[in-house]
């Protein structure tokens, strides 16, 4: 596995960092069942994502995560392969800094748990998994809770 965090300025973003790295790494082998993967992960703030978001999604508005799949895994699609080293190209994860902590304490848990779910949740989004339809946010509300339950991340850190 490779996990690339841009943007780590501190011993708190570097803290973020290694619980992205545990929970990418879990999540991509308990569904692809490989360790070959990369995946980049950039920590910004609201201005960066908001850009991101209205650039990419045309929604002006912050948000928490985006996530740029470079696979369709679930319809079929050939993965690309990093010829350097063999490693699935999954693709990227844009994660808030100050959306997670605005979440953590309106969620009542950790910013742990929030750093955990943001990932998992991002990581999902990469693997082909989507929440626009009502039975596809059922499954995938189902496999983040069932992921994070296997790692012991919990609603109550």
């Amino acid at each position: 596995m490779t996990l690339t965090v841009d943007n780590i300025e501190n011993e708190e973003s570097a803290e973020f960092c290694r619980i992205f790295q545990q929970v990418a790494d879990f999540g991509v082998k308990e569904i692809l069942q490989t360790d070959k993967f990369e995946i980049t992960v950039f920590l910004t703030d609201g201005d960066f994502i908001r850009e991101i978001n209205k650039e990419h999604r045309g929604i002006d508005k912050e948000t928490d995560v985006l996530s740029f799949p470079l696979w369709n895994r679930l319809q079929g699609e050939e993965p690309f392969i990093n010829p350097e080293n063999d490693n699935i190209m999954l693709g990227d994860i844009i994660i808030s800094l100050p959306r997670l902590k605005e979440q953590a304490e309106e969620y009542a848990h950790s910013e742990k748990r929030e750093a955990a779910y943001l990932c998992i949740h991002g990581v999902l989004h990469l693997l082909g998994y989507d929440h626009m339809e009502a039975e596809e946010k059922t499954q995938m509300r189902l496999m983040e809770e069932t992921l994070l339950a296997k790692l012991n991340i919990t609603r109550e850190d």
